[in-house]
């Protein structure tokens, strides 16, 4: 049940979106917590009308607290199959290196038939909430819980390791389209596919709501921080994910982006007023994909805004789903990359020179969007190998003979996989035969590099004296910051991790103030056990990196590398119909801008922003804006990594288009290799600059410019020293003036509105008083 293939060789891909404004807001009259909003991460949205208690989880910068020697996080997976149950080791709660890390992601949870979030049954065979295991050291279940299982042991254990945050994990590479059953048989039931997106390709509210509802409830139940989203994959690129999902995913394409957005804005909706009713933040997070081709038919990953931190899956970027041998996660580019040399990456003008199957790309990717602390990589526990390689260099950038694909797995062509003793935790097809992979356990992985045949082999079906064949040679190119197992014997190259390379991707993060590392999964960690002579389950690797951070600086908190205006405007820009999958090349989405100031914007205006260096700097627009490239922190190829991480943009209304208040205006952008959403905007007119209130930048105040050079800032209650009750109007004296649907109203304007008085709590503008609902902009004063 590893997170398969998640890179191909084919790519483009993607625009931006910049939406959702955010206001100075108000709750029922009262001054939002100026406490609370100093603690709101840089980007982060914020729901309109909750007091979200973010310093409950964050400092006053921002940043995430997580004890005074993590600096930054380590996550780690806790798999809820490995019960020993079925004579495989176990690895348990118990097993967990709880003074290590500072999150764990239980995976995983389901969406079922009804749309709700669910471990199955209870039970006792049930893993999460049912299960014991008498007679084992530290797995005592703690008996004033009213469950048992994985549930009981990960709650027993916070309350030892206060600072640790737990976060239920939903779907997986599995369950994404539907679910095992109690009986372990797999229910096709369209999980997160059907859950956030109708047949016909529209949002699917209701069910995002049902699935939101169950999941506040769910983390409240169980005594979660929050809910880990692993929807593998929103993407509009054809036969992408579980090919078991294919019949239902790729009728929906077209709309799974818009979903998984809706799905992603509610979720943080629900949690944020679920936390200000329980005086606790509740971290909403995604396992997000790595790959260039994956992440082309995500549009621009415009539901970053929603999300406390992102974890990039910077793992299965080569594997026996195609022929071409290579790392499973390597650290950067080499510029040799047979699997992207074969689609022309590095021959094509367009694309700069840029490799994009390695995680220096992916967490550039995504840093166009987000602070660099609200980004984790991802490194995996587990290997990735071939057999029957041929040329390369000790294998690497070799080819695997190609074979039959197993079945199920909806391609028509693969790469020779490893099998047997190279091949530990390897999956079964759907004939219930082994999925050649070359997937093992990192301690698996090590004795093989020691030359020793564990005494666990006998559990995993091998028999007794069961002996290595040929010599398992550690490689290491340290320009991939790559290690691998060579066995030229037998031509098997499996991709791994060991402290050397977990080290240099620990110093990676640190130098570049990243939020930290998520791991796939913990169990596959190692420690050599001197009394057996063999590696066994362990924490090596995850007390490598804890050592590497306990004393590195903060992490960075803010997205600009540079000073931005703290006076924005409502100007909203949005990048949108972006063609479906491979017709999107180039990338060519429309970009909207919309004036929702009182103030027109008149010809010559000055557009500019940031995006990421996971593109070349070739962006363009064809619909006469001039925009032009006026800052680049990196230019050519990416050799041993990009060197920085914006390219600034600068775009002007061109002198015969002025912009009304209300208006919009469209144009046609192009560039060549994803980016996430374009960010640190700002617009010049008038003589004055402004940050845009869509970005959500802390430290921001949204302001109404005035015809002359000085903003003129949105009105706003004056305080009373003491609350007054608003006194009830006299019905049939309607006071206040005629709400009008093409007037911008700021926080405490007062309309009337068919026979009742309505005060605003935030600026708005089209919004009916009496269908913005109990949390929305209109607060009603009674009748009049």
């Amino acid at each position: 049940m590893l997170s398969s293939p998640r890179a191909r060789a084919s790519l483009l891909a993607s625009g931006a979106a910049v939406a959702g404004l955010l206001l100075s807001s108000l709750s029922g009259g009262v001054s939002y917590a100026a406490d609370h909003e100093t603690c709101r991460p840089d980007g982060l949205y914020k729901t309109p009308g909750v007091d979200v208690p973010y310093c409950s989880v964050y400092d006053t910068e921002g940043r995430e607290k997580m004890g005074a020697d993590h600096q930054r996080r380590v996550i780690g997976y806790f798999t809820g199959w490995r019960t020993g149950k079925d004579g495989t080791p176990a690895y348990l709660a118990s097993d967990i290196p709880w003074d290590k890390i500072t999150h764990i992601n239980y995976a995983f949870a389901h969406v079922d038939a009804a749309h709700k979030i669910s471990v199955g049954s209870d039970g006792p065979n049930n893993a999460a909430t049912g299960m014991t295991w008498p007679g084992v050291a530290g797995a005592e279940m703690d008996p004033a819980l009213p469950y048992k299982g994985h549930f009981n042991l990960l709650n027993k254990f916070k309350k030892q390791h206060p600072d640790v945050k737990t976060l239920i994990s939903v779907g997986g590479w599995a369950e994404t389209g539907g679910y095992f059953d109690d009986s372990g048989k797999r229910v096709a039931s369209g999980g997160f596919y059907s859950m956030a997106t109708n047949a016909d390709g529209s949002v699917n509210q209701a069910g995002i709501d049902t699935f939101a509802d169950s999941a506040v409830a769910f983390v409240r139940k169980y005594g979660f921080n929050g809910v880990d989203i692993d929807y593998e994959y929103p993407t509009t690129m054809k036969d992408a994910g579980n090919p078991l999902d294919w019949q239902i995913s790729n009728g929906r394409r077209a709309g799974l982006v818009k979903g998984y957005s809706a799905l992603m804005k509610t979720l943080r909706e629900r949690l944020d007023r679920a936390g200000a009713a329980d005086g606790r933040h509740y971290l909403l997070t995604v396992a997000a994909p790595s790959s260039g081709y994956l992440l082309r038919g995500m549009e621009t990953y415009q539901q970053q805004k929603y999300l406390d931190y992102v974890n990039i899956m910077s793992y299965d970027l080569h594997g026996a789903w195609n022929e071409y041998v290579g790392p499973n996660a390597s650290l950067f580019d080499d510029g040799k990359d047979a699997e992207l040399a074969a689609a022309g990456v590095y021959t094509t003008s367009q694309y700069g020179g840029i490799g994009y199957l390695n995680t220096d790309w992916a967490y550039h990717y995504f840093r166009g969007s987000m602070p660099a602390g609200r980004i984790n990589i991802g490194l995996p526990y587990y290997t990735r190998g071939f057999k029957n390689v041929q040329g390369g260099t000790d294998g690497l950038w070799g080819r695997a003979a190609t074979t039959t694909c197993p079945a199920g797995s909806g391609l028509t062509k693969c790469g020779d996989g490893a099998v047997g003793i190279d091949n530990l935790w390897h999956d079964k097809d759907d004939n219930g035969k082994e999925s050649p992979a070359g997937s093992n356990p990192m301690w698996h992985a090590k004795n093989l590099e020691k030359g020793v045949a564990g005494d666990y082999l006998t559990r995993y079906g091998f028999p007794a004296g069961t002996t290595l064949t040929g010599t398992y040679a550690r490689k290491y190119d340290s320009t991939l910051v790559a290690p691998w197992l060579w066995n030229a014997e037998k031509k098997v190259f499996l991709s791994t991790e060991d402290e050397q390379s977990v080290r240099a991707k620990a110093a990676y993060v640190a130098d570049r103030g990243i939020g930290g590392t998520m791991v796939w999964e913990l169990a596959g960690d190692y420690d050599w056990n001197a009394a057996k002579g063999q590696y066994e389950p362990g924490d090596t690797l995850t007390t490598t990196m804890y050592e590497a951070f306990k004393s590195a600086a903060p992490y960075g908190a803010k997205r600009s590398n540079t000073a931005l205006p703290t006076q924005a405007v409502a100007v909203d820009v949005e990048f949108g119909r972006f063609p479906l999958g491979d017709s999107n090349y180039p990338i060519s989405p429309k970009l909207k801008i919309t004036n929702n100031t009182r103030a027109t914007l008149p010809g010559g205006t000055e557009f500019q922003f940031d995006y990421a260096t996971s593109a070349p700097a070739n962006a363009k627009d064809q619909s006469g804006f001039g925009t032009t490239i006026i800052r680049s922190d990196h230019t050519g190829g990416n050799i041993g990594g990009l060197k920085g991480d914006y390219h600034r943009v600068s775009l002007k209304l061109p002198s015969w288009q002025s912009l009304a208040p209300g208006a919009s205006v469209e144009l046609d952008f192009v560039y060549y290799l994803p980016v996430s959403t374009p960010s640190n905007w700002t617009v010049t007119f008038g003589g004055r600059t402004y940050a845009l209130a869509g970005d959500l930048a802390r430290g921001t105040t949204l302001v109404e410019p005035g015809t002359g050079t000085d903003p003129t800032p949105t009105p706003t209650p004056t305080p009373t020293p003491t609350p007054t009750p608003t006194p009830t109007p006299t019905p049939g004296a309607c006071t206040a003036p005629a709400w009008d649907a093409t007037v911008a109203y700021g926080g405490g304007s007062t309309v009337s509105h068919k026979s009742r008085s309505w005060k605003a709590k935030w600026w708005t503008k089209g919004e009916e008083p009496g269908t913005t609902g109990e949390w929305g902009v209109w607060q009603d004063l009674g009748a009049c």
